[in-house]
C-alpha cells in the first residue's frame, strides 16, 4: 500500500483504511532540562501571571523530537501507520523531563467497497 506515512493518529484506522498487521508498539523519547536562564526567566513570568512562553516552547520542541523519533521507529518496525498515539511525560529529576511519544505500528491496507 501507498501511503504517505507517516499515518499518526490517536484513533483507530482512519476512514477507508483496515488493519493488516499490527507490528508492534513503538514509541519515541526524548529527556530535556531547563537552562538555569530558562528556569529564572519562567520563574518572573509567574510572578506576572499568564503564559509562561519559554517553558511552553520547549513542551512544544520536546513532543516534536518525541513524535519524530516514534516516526523513526515505527519506519524500522516497517510500519506505514501508528494508531492510538500518546504522550506521556515524567520528571526524571529536578529540572529534567522524559517525554515519550507512543503507539502502535501497523500495516493498512484500502478497505473494500
Amino acid at each position: 500500500m501507498q501511503t504517505h506515512f507517516p499515518i499518526m493518529t490517536t484513533m483507530d484506522p482512519p476512514p477507508g483504511f483496515a488493519i493488516d498487521r499490527v507490528l508492534g508498539a513503538c514509541w519515541g523519547i526524548t529527556v530535556r532540562s531547563r537552562s538555569v536562564v530558562g528556569t529564572m526567566c519562567a520563574g518572573c513570568q509567574t510572578f506576572f501571571g499568564g503564559e509562561i512562553t519559554a517553558l511552553t516552547e520547549l513542551a512544544n520542541d520536546a513532543r516534536t523530537q518525541a513524535m519524530k523519533r516514534l516516526e523513526e521507529h515505527a519506519r524500522a518496525l516497517g510500519a506505514d501507520a501508528v494508531l492510538m498515539m500518546r504522550f506521556d511525560s515524567g520528571e526524571l529529576m529536578q529540572n529534567t523531563n522524559e517525554i515519550v511519544a507512543y503507539g502502535t505500528a501497523v500495516k493498512l491496507v484500502p478497505k473494500s467497497s
